[in-house]
């Protein structure tokens, strides 16, 4: 059983290093929904495509309604070619919030009408044998650094020729690496590293065959990272919504490397106290090594969902990474915390039998403040291997 064994680690991995050598930005995510449909297949999960390409999928449960969501979007950050310059060379405008610091040094893939370009974003003063000491001279920020196509040009004009245009994708190679010891070190694990994560919890649930208390849907955005994120995503009367992200490991963070995070407040204001709570004790259930930590600068798919006008319950979760929107690193111990979360999550019950009316019951809102009633859910939550243990003797 996977409760006896864990996530199927291996296949994190794997799937992490196939998505990381899918280029995609926000705007530029077909091929990336096209990977994650294809394993969903693979597994017997039904899902939907939104006409921009959200794919929302179902895990069916004993319950229809009200269901939970879960949320981990695909998109990264990049760029896009805002002006060809009259050396030949181009100017590049970010895709998402990014330092043009990370950008310096990276070899790029440009996407056009007329194919795949390669090149190296490089600042304009790039050569020390050139410009000696100055070239640490020049300020950090988007104006002052360039592209490098590696193709015969040295004019606008043959720029052009190439069929290479403002408007063009611009996709950062990832650089991953695996260590022995569990780190792992790339670009754009924000947010595919939480992606394979949500792909590893839903393959543990089907491996399983046994039935969640109630409906969940598995959302997979693409937009994220320029705001909108799931809002239009939920069809359904979802009470519940999870988002899985990045948590930032930094001086001033409580994030580590080796916990999953939940994130008590961020950029958007406080996260729901119910919900979060349900999924700290879960954490505390079930050994699941777990900070809780606030987010200062940080927006996410869960705060879009609310933006939309969404009644629902919504909380964060993340895996810890060092280095957030630049050369990213994580560990294997937080990414198999933030598995072994999502897949205690979808099997527990719902955190308040009531959400599943319009009109809450009064008596309800005293929780927070009554020292006498629990944090979470209005039932105990049982060990996980006692859920599949009654599922099992249910059939």
């Amino acid at each position: 059983m996977p409760t006896e064994h864990g996530p199927d680690m291996q296949y994190l991995r794997q799937v992490l290093l196939e998505m990381l050598a899918i280029p995609c930005p926000t705007g530029f995510t077909d091929g990336i929904v096209r990977y994650v449909a294809e394993h969903l297949d693979a597994m017997g999960v039904p899902y939907e495509l939104t006409r921009r390409g959200t794919i929302r999928a179902t895990l069916k449960g004993r319950q229809r309604t009200p269901d939970r969501a879960i949320a981990s979007h695909l998109d990264t950050v990049g760029a896009m070619v805002s002006e060809v310059k009259d050396s030949g060379r181009l100017k590049l405008a970010p895709i998402g919030c990014w330092s043009s610091r990370f950008a310096e040094g990276s070899r790029v893939s440009v996407f056009t009408e007329q194919g795949c370009f390669r090149g190296s974003v490089l600042p304009l003063m790039a050569s020390g044998h050139a410009f000696n000491t100055e070239v640490d001279t020049l300020p950090v920020n988007w104006d002052t650094i360039e592209l490098r196509l590696d193709i015969l040009s040295h004019s606008r004009a043959e720029t052009l020729a190439h069929g290479i245009g403002v408007g063009d994708f611009v996709a950062f190679d990832p650089l991953q690496e695996f260590t022995e010891n569990g780190f792992i070190s790339a670009r754009h694990l924000d947010n595919k590293a939480g992606a394979a994560a949500l792909l590893t919890a839903i393959k543990q649930v089907v491996d399983s065959g046994q039935p969640l208390p109630m409906d969940c849907h598995p959302l997979f955005t693409i937009t994220e990272e320029t705001g909108s994120g799931a809002a239009g995503a939920l069809p359904w009367d979802v009470s519940e919504f999870v988002g899985v992200d990045i948590a930032p490991v930094a001086p001033g963070q409580a994030s580590t490397e080796h916990a999953v995070t939940l994130c008590m407040q961020d950029s958007s204001g406080p996260y729901d106290y119910h919900l979060t709570r349900h999924l700290l004790n879960l954490c505390q259930r079930d050994r699941i090594p777990a900070q809780r930590d606030l987010f200062r600068y940080y927006h996410s798919d869960a705060e879009s969902a609310i933006r939309a006008g969404n009644d629902t319950r919504v909380a964060l979760i993340a895996f810890g990474t060092d280095a957030t929107h630049g050369y990213e690193r994580t560990h294997r111990d937080s990414l198999e915390a933030l598995t072994r979360l999502l897949v205690a999550y979808v099997f527990s019950p719902p955190v308040f039998e009531h959400d599943n009316r319009d009109n809450a019951p009064l008596e309800h809102f005293q929780l927070q403040t009554d020292a006498e009633m629990p944090l979470s859910s209005e039932t105990p939550l049982p060990p996980l291997e006692q859920i599949f243990a009654c599922n099992r003797d249910d059939e």
